[in-house]
């Protein structure tokens, strides 16, 4: 049985907001880095409601982007279109510290079934993965990509817990 117990994004806006915002939903644990003092372009990421998150002593999004992908198993990109920002920093990262490393294109697709399964078989690729960095646009620079990445992660785990592969 494929697993991934755990849920680690940047909690910035966008893509690393929905991935954590739907593991809370699923009552999955969930952390990751996050710059100095919380930052994110809507202002402090709630301590409360982002449990496990640790704060990197530089406010720049670049250091925690990279503590992400060191400390995950595989990382996981979301995008509508080419990677841009922190998402190609993202992938370079992953690149670097010789991670599994899936880039989803949602244009590139018909529908969300379509998405997990291709997630889905990259996972069982990769088994195991204890800890899934989950990365993508923030909401300034896409913002449909909180929906569609929420509605996939759900998807992924049929809304089930533990995080178990359907």
């Amino acid at each position: 049985m494929n697993m991934v117990l755990k849920i680690v994004s940047g909690g910035q806006t966008g893509a690393d907001r929905a991935a954590l915002d739907a593991s809370i939903e699923l009552g999955i644990q969930i952390g990751g880095w996050v710059p100095s003092n919380r930052w994110s372009e809507d202002g402090k990421l709630p301590i409360a409601r982002y449990i496990g998150h640790y704060e990197t002593k530089s406010g720049n999004p670049a250091v925690r982007t990279e503590l992400n992908v060191r400390d995950s198993d595989a990382t996981l990109i979301f995008s509508h279109g080419p990677l841009t920002g922190g998402s190609a920093l993202t992938l370079k990262l992953a690149q670097i510290y010789n991670q599994p490393l899936l880039h989803i294109n949602l244009l590139e697709f018909e529908t969300d079934g379509d998405v997990v399964q291709l997630i889905k078989d990259w996972i069982n690729m990769n088994s195991p993965l204890w800890t899934l960095n989950v990365a993508g646009p923030r909401h300034s620079e896409d913002p449909e990509i909180y929906e569609d990445v929420k509605r996939v992660m759900i998807g992924l785990f049929c809304g089930k817990k533990p995080l178990i592969l359907c």
